[in-house]
C-alpha cells in the first residue's frame, strides 16, 4: 500500500521488482485480511488516522526522555479510544474484543509505537471482568470500565514471582466481622511488578492474591481493588504504586510496582462467576479448575496474532531494503547485485515472509477455536475439556510463536546491515514487543512444561485406549504400535506434516519411558519431571510447530478452492517453504524417528532452495500485498518508495544534535581541555 507520499518517485530497483509480480496482489491482501468487508474497513480506519495531526511527532519519539515518552503514548491513547469508540459505537460494535481487534489487527502499533498504556485495560481488565465477574459483578463494572470511567490493569505478577501462580504471596484475608477482604503486600517480593498501565494510567486493578477465610488458604483468586482517588488521581491511603523503569521496549505501556498495606475492599469485590466467598466465610469451589484458563487462553491467542503481524512487518521492511541495496558482486567484473539476489539472503528472509503467513494462519485458527469454545462455555457450561486442551496447545504456539519472531526479527534486522542498527529502521521498536512477549503471560519454558503435562496426560489415556481431543488425536495413532516401526518418509507436504506428528508421538513415548524409569529409581514424580524436563519441552515445542504445519496446510488448501490459479502457485510454495524449513531444522529427530536417509535430506535442501528461487521475483509483491501503510511500518528503510538514503538522511537531520552547528559542550569540556593540552 502506497504511503501518504505516494506521488515521490519510486526506487527504479523496486518499482522492477513489482513489475515482476506474478499474481493479483490485491487477490492476495484481500486473503491476507480477510475479505473486501475487512479491507475497506482496514483502509478506511488507517485513512482516517493517519490523516489525525494528533499522531505526528515533531521530534521521533527514540529522542524523547522516558517521561517523555509515556506522556506522549497517553495523550495518543486517549486519542486513539475515543475516535474508535465512537467509530464502534456509530456501528453498534463497541465492545472489548472489538477494540482490541481494531488497536491491534486494523491499527497495528504504528500509531503508538512505543505501547499503548490503555491495552491492558482492554486486553486483560475488561475480559477479566467478563470472564470472572458474576452477572451482577458483570452489570456493575462493565459498562464503566468500556468507557473508561474506571481505567484498570490486571496484577498477577510480582517482583519475585511470575509464571508460577501457586507461589505468589499478595494476602487477601476475609475479616468476618466487617465482610470484608483486606489486601497486604507481607514482603518486597509480593509486590505486584510490571503490569501495563499500573504505574500512572488506571485507578483500578484486577489483583491475583492467595484468599484466606477461617484459618485456611483457599488459593489465587481474582479482586477488584480500587487504587486512586477518582477526582485527584492521587493514590489511595495505603497503596504504594509506582513506575518500575526504563524497558528495551514497550516504553510507553507504564509499567509499575505495586504494594498493599491493609486495604480494604468489599467481600463482594471478589470476582464470583467461578470461585465464591459466601458472607460467613465458606469458599465454594470453581466447578473446574480450568475455567481460570480463559483469560490466559484469550490473551495468549491475541499474542500468536501479534507476534504475526510483528513478523510481517519486518519481514516487509527487510525484503524492500534488500531489493534497493546492492552489495558485492556475485560474477567478478560485474555490477554489485542487490543484496536479495544473494542465495544467502533470500534464505534469512523468504522463510520469515512464509513464517508470518503460517502464524497468521494458525492464529486465525485458535481464534475460530477459541470463539466455538466461548459459545459451549457460556451457553451450555461444557468445553471444559476442549478448555484444557485448548489451554495446552495455546501454551506451546505462544512460546513457538514468540520465540521464533523475536528471533525473526534480529535475523531480519542483521540482514539489512549496518543501517538495521539505526532506531530510525524501527527494528528495535518490533524487537522489544517480541522480546517481551516471551516473557510476559507465561515465560516461555515453563509454558513448554504445562503443555508436555498435559501432552504425559494425553498419551497415557492413549495407551489405555481413551478417546483423545482433535488436536492430539494423532498421539492415538502411535500410543499402541511397536516402537520400533520407524515412520515411512517422503518429501511432499502433507507426509512431512506426518512426520512431525510423528517424532512428536515417539519422543513423547520416550519421554514417558524415561519419567517411569526415574520413578522406579526412587525419585519422586515431580522430580522424574524435572530431570525429564529437557526432552519434555522439546516435545511440547514439536507439538506446537507440527500444529501450525498442519493449520498452514488446511487453510492454504481452503483457499486454493476459490484464488486464481496465480495466486493458488504463491500460496502453494509459501507453504511448501514453511515446511520445508521447519523438517531442515528437525533433521536429527526425522532421520532417528522415520526412514529419512542421506538422499532425502540431500533432495529436501534442493526442494527447499527451488522454492526460494521461485518465490524471489515475487519476494517485494508479497510482502505489499501485506498492506501496511508506511506509518505503520516506521521505518526508513521499509518505506513503499524505497527512497532509503533520502530518507536516512532526512531522519538523522531530525536528531535535537543536528538543530545547532556546535553544541554547549565544546565551551563546557572540549575546549578547556584542548587548551590545557597546550600548556
Amino acid at each position: 500500500m502506497p504511503s501518504s507520499s505516494s506521488s515521490v518517485e519510486v526506487n527504479a530497483d523496486l518499482q522492477n521488482e513489482r513489475n515482476k509480480c506474478s499474481f493479483n496482489k490485491e487477490e492476495f491482501t484481500l486473503w491476507w485480511v480477510g475479505g473486501e468487508d475487512q479491507l475497506r474497513q482496514k483502509r478506511s480506519r488507517e485513512k482516517f488516522f493517519i490523516s489525525q495531526p494528533e499522531f505526528q511527532d515533531e521530534v521521533p519519539l527514540h529522542f524523547a526522555s522516558h517521561k517523555e515518552v509515556y506522556e506522549q503514548s497517553l495523550r495518543k491513547a486517549t486519542v486513539i479510544f475515543t475516535k474508535v469508540k465512537k467509530l464502534l459505537q456509530d456501528e453498534g460494535k463497541y465492545d472489548a474484543k472489538n477494540y482490541v481487534y481494531h488497536l491491534d489487527t486494523l491499527l497495528g502499533d504504528g500509531f503508538i509505537k512505543e505501547g499503548n498504556p490503555l491495552r491492558v485495560h482492554f486486553s486483560m481488565f475488561v475480559p477479566a471482568i467478563q470472564g470472572h465477574g458474576s452477572p451482577e459483578q458483570q452489570s456493575q463494572w462493565l459498562k464503566p470500565a468500556m468507557d473508561c470511567q474506571m481505567v484498570g490493569s490486571y496484577a498477577q505478577t510480582e517482583l519475585g514471582h511470575g509464571t508460577f501462580l501457586r507461589g505468589l504471596e499478595t494476602t487477601a484475608t476475609f475479616d468476618e466481622r466487617t465482610d470484608e477482604i483486606v489486601i497486604n503486600s507481607p514482603t518486597i517480593t509480593a509486590y505486584k511488578w510490571w503490569p501495563g498501565g499500573l504505574a500512572q494510567t488506571v485507578n483500578y486493578c484486577i489483583v491475583m492474591a492467595q484468599l484466606y477465610s477461617n484459618g485456611k488458604c483457599h488459593g489465587i483468586q481474582p479482586f477488584l481493588v480500587p487504587l486512586r482517588d477518582l477526582e485527584t488521581h492521587m493514590p489511595l491511603p495505603g497503596i504504594d504504586i509506582g513506575d518500575i523503569g526504563d524497558k528495551i521496549g514497550y516504553k510507553g505501556v507504564n509499567n509499575g510496582y505495586l504494594g498493599f498495606k491493609n486495604i480494604r475492599i468489599p467481600r463482594t469485590n471478589m470476582l464470583m462467576k467461578n470461585a465464591k466467598l459466601l458472607r460467613d466465610g465458606t469458599f465454594v469451589k470453581p466447578v473446574s479448575s480450568v475455567l481460570t484458563y480463559g483469560t490466559m487462553v484469550f490473551v495468549r491467542v491475541l499474542i500468536v496474532k501479534n507476534m504475526a503481524q510483528h513478523l510481517a512487518k519486518t519481514a516487509t521492511i527487510s525484503v524492500r531494503y534488500s531489493c534497493v541495496r546492492r552489495q558485492s558482486c556475485i560474477n567478478p567484473g560485474q555490477p554489485e547485485v542487490q543484496v536479495i539476489d544473494h542465495l544467502t539472503q533470500q534464505a534469512k528472509l523468504l522463510p520469515l515472509v512464509a513464517k508470518s503467513i503460517a502464524l497468521k494462519l494458525t492464529a486465525d485458527n485458535v481464534w475460530d477455536l477459541y470463539q466455538n469454545l466461548q459459545l459451549a462455555l457460556e451457553s451450555n457450561g461444557g468445553g471444559l475439556e476442549q478448555l484444557s486442551e485448548l489451554h495446552a496447545l495455546i501454551c506451546s504456539l505462544k512460546a513457538v510463536s514468540t520465540t521464533d519472531t523475536a528471533t525473526g526479527i534480529e535475523v531480519c534486522r542483521l540482514a539489512c546491515g549496518g543501517h538495521g542498527y539505526l532506531s530510525c529502521s524501527n527494528f528495535l521498536t518490533f524487537y522489544g514487543v517480541a522480546t517481551a512477549s516471551s516473557t510476559y503471560e507465561g515465560e516461555n519454558t515453563v509454558l513448554y512444561l504445562q503443555t508436555a503435562r498435559y501432552l504425559v496426560k494425553v498419551w497415557n489415556q492413549a495407551c489405555g485406549n481413551k478417546k483423545l481431543m482433535p488436536s492430539v488425536q494423532y498421539l492415538a495413532d502411535y500410543a499402541t504400535k511397536p516402537t520400533a516401526k520407524r515412520f515411512p518418509w517422503s518429501d511432499s507436504v502433507p507426509v512431512v506434516i506426518a512426520a512431525f506428528q510423528a517424532i512428536t508421538s515417539n519422543k513423547l513415548r520416550v519421554a514417558c519411558d524415561h519419567l517411569e524409569q526415574r520413578k522406579k529409581a526412587g525419585y519422586t514424580h515431580e522430580e522424574a519431571v524435572n530431570k525429564t524436563a529437557l526432552e519434555l519441552v522439546r516435545v511440547a515445542e514439536l507439538h506446537g510447530r507440527a500444529f501450525i504445519l498442519s493449520s498452514t496446510w488446511e487453510m492454504i488448501q481452503k483457499a486454493n478452492q476459490t484464488a486464481s490459479p496465480q495466486l493458488v502457485k504463491v500460496l502453494r510454495v509459501l507453504c511448501e517453504l514453511v515446511v520445508y524449513d521447519e523438517a531442515l531444522k528437525a533433521t536429527g529427530d526425522l532421520l532417528r524417528f522415520t526412514t529419512m536417509s542421506e538422499t532425502d535430506l540431500i533432495h529436501l535442501q534442493r526442494k527447499y532452495e527451488e522454492a526460494l528461487s521461485i518465490l524471489r521475483p515475487d519476494a517485494v509483491s508479497i510482502v505489499d500485498a501485506f498492506d501496511y501503510p508506511d506509518f505503520v511500518l516506521g521505518s526508513a528503510l521499509g518505506a513503499y518508495d524505497g527512497n532509503v538514503y533520502e530518507r536516512l538522511f532526512e531522519e538523522a537531520k531530525k536528531s535535537p544534535l543536528n538543530q545547532e552547528p556546535v553544541n554547549k559542550t565544546f565551551e563546557m569540556y572540549l575546549k578547556p581541555m584542548m587548551r590545557r593540552a597546550k600548556l
